[in-house]
């Protein structure tokens, strides 16, 4: 059985200043790169897109952010998750769509790292799924503690990735995954 691809609010909006400075700028080439793999092996691939209720959101639906970023855009066949929290599996059907492709395995990706990524991993691997978490595929931002401390995009993309390996997933790179699953399983 192959892994399904689930990848999390690859959407024009994550480009928004308001979300400070990013880190990961490869990212979207990884998960691009990654994606083709992925397609080119026949694999399920699911697309999260936030659907924020916040009218002045980047996320909100109507707004040319909403969009899917072009390299990362869904092919017609491919389902699209909408949601509305940070959590892609509270709200929505992507526990069917998993359930239809037959999915035990996820590959997770996208942005924030540190927010619906982190959200979304935790609730799957406490729903059972074997989540790989492909660290150079992912995307943090410089966030700002409660004692007025910076805390680096790199900087929480690595704490971030060091708290959810072996709970929650296993934290591999794009090019090891994609070498171990040469024929679609994750060995």
């Amino acid at each position: 059985m192959s892994a399904t691809l689930v990848i999390i609010d690859m959407q024009k909006a994550l480009d928004d200043p308001r979300y400070g400075t990013r880190g990961q700028h490869d990212a979207e080439a990884n998960m691009a790169r990654l994606l083709t793999h992925w397609r080119d092996l026949g694999n399920p691939v699911v697309h999260v897109r936030d659907n924020s209720l916040d009218p002045d959101s980047p996320y909100a639906p109507g707004k040319a952010t909403h969009e899917f970023k072009p390299q990362l855009a869904p092919l017609q066949h491919e389902p699209i998750i909408d949601k509305q929290t940070n959590n892609a599996f509270i709200g929505t059907d992507l526990m069917q769509v998993l359930e239809e492709f037959g999915s035990s395995d996820l590959i997770v990706c996208g942005v924030h790292l540190h927010q619906c990524v982190e959200s979304t991993v935790r609730m799957a691997g406490n729903l059972g799924f074997l989540v790989f978490l492909p660290e150079d595929c992912v995307i943090c931002v410089d966030v700002l503690d409660r004692k007025g401390n910076r805390w680096t995009a790199d900087q929480v993309h690595d704490l971030t990735l060091a708290i959810l390996d072996g709970d929650y997933c296993k934290v591999v790179s794009s090019a090891d995954l994609m070498g171990s699953a040469a024929d679609g399983v994750i060995h």
